[in-house]
């Protein structure tokens, strides 16, 4: 287009700054609303691929099938017995039950609820599984009855207890005093980052009187042959427990199927949300369409006597495709720094109450596939209003009222 074409929609545009800016907002809404759900998306994909690390590839996890949560469900239980079959499988190299159990903590006159995990510190399978590693402090060693490492929210004022614990605080879990040896890093879950962690030997202890049962087992493998290593684990279990193929009431994966597993949901999810503010940018081009309609009905005369003075068709219809795709781009433009300030404002929210993992992610692709959207979104609306303006007659234009 010729600069005098550029500033003459410009001033179209400028003249009727109204319709323009309702245009525009009708536009942004759905930007705005597509930037924010891929934003926390991507922080979403971003904290799945931290756990998909070399440490977690080559992990089995072992649970039994029930309602509840692993290890407070007493329908289904593993036991040491499974840990031992689980152990003799073919392909497995090391393996490890981890418990899992709901336990009252206090400290002072202060009571809370929260899970406690027991896991055996010479085979931290369950902490690599989890990439999980110590803020403060140490970890565990087989030689720490009486003693427990703490979610790092349990480092923070106001956030499970009115003042926060440090390193050789003492806290009372199930009626005992634990000393507290070590911090864990923040997860970025607020039930996580709030568990307590004891020696699987202490467990029984903690809990004298109840028929203890594993909330999982975990079990390194051969990653080149983990497929083969699951049937090896699903046959030896079937034998132990005298199931028949398909009636398991226990399931493994390998950490990689969950991660693949979360994603597909998490795909989901994301698609479907997206699909909405899809229909909701449909709506605002149907909106810039009708504007850019109106916009050529108003102007039949204006084009006439532009034609009638040289102006070609391909001017004509430029000049009309420009106005709806400069409005997208405004609007593209507008949408993201409104989609940015909203996702990053509710990233800090969500984080500040222990929500971390929620966090968005801002790739650069993402403003400029937002704005580029926005703006091929604008001028397909055009296209059918700049088409008319070009079939114009002019003859018949200058006669219009």
């Amino acid at each position: 287009m010729s600069k005098e074409s550029i500033k003459y929609s410009l001033k179209n545009l400028e003249h009727r700054k109204g319709r323009s800016f309702l245009t525009i907002f009708s536009i942004l809404i759905g930007i705005a609303t597509i930037f924010i759900f891929i934003s926390f998306g991507f922080g979403l994909y971003n904290y799945i691929e931290e756990f998909s690390s070399s440490s977690s590839a080559d992990k089995l996890i072992v649970q039994a099938k029930g309602t509840a949560v692993p290890g407070l469900d007493d329908t289904f239980q593993l036991t040491d017995d499974d840990v031992d079959a689980v152990r003799d499988s073919a392909g497995v190299l090391d393996v490890s039950g981890v418990y899992s159990k709901v336990a009252q903590v206090k400290v002072g006159k202060e009571m809370k609820y929260t899970f406690l995990v027991g896991y055996d510190p010479k085979k931290p399978l369950v902490m690599e599984v989890f990439n999980i590693e110590i803020e403060q402090g140490r970890e565990l060693m087989s030689s720490d009855s009486g003693k427990v490492v703490l979610g790092y929210n349990y480092l923070i004022d106001n956030k499970i207890f009115s003042k926060g614990l440090e390193l050789n605080d003492n806290i009372e879990v199930e009626g005992k005093s634990l000393r507290i040896v070590g911090f864990f890093e923040p997860v970025g879950s607020p039930p996580d980052d709030a568990q307590v962690y004891i020696i699987n030997d202490y467990v029984e202890e903690v809990y004298p009187d109840e028929n203890l049962s594993y909330a999982m087992i975990v079990a390194k493998v051969n990653i080149e042959n983990i497929d083969k290593t699951i049937e090896n684990v699903e046959k030896k279990l079937r034998k132990l427990r005298g199931l028949d193929e398909g009636k398991e009431d226990f399931f493994v994966q390998s950490f990689q199927d969950m991660i693949e597993s979360y994603s597909s949901a998490l795909d989901i999810v994301i698609g479907f949300v997206i699909l909405i503010a899809l229909i909701s940018v449909l709506v605002s081009a149907v909106n810039t369409a009708n504007t850019m309609i109106t916009s050529v009905l108003e102007r039949v005369k204006e084009i006439g006597i532009i034609k009638s003075i040289g102006a070609r068709n391909s001017e004509i219809f430029k000049i009309f495709l420009f106005e709806s795709a400069f409005l997208g781009f405004v609007a593209g433009i507008i949408g993201v720094i409104v989609g940015f300030v909203l996702s990053f404002v509710g990233g800090r929210i969500l984080d500040s109450l222990g929500w971390g993992f929620l966090s968005p992610y801002f790739s650069v692709w993402l403003f400029v596939g937002c704005i580029a959207f926005a703006t091929i979104t604008g001028g397909i609306s055009g296209v059918i209003p700049a088409i008319n303006a070009m079939k114009t007659n002019p003859v018949d234009a200058l006669r219009y009222e």
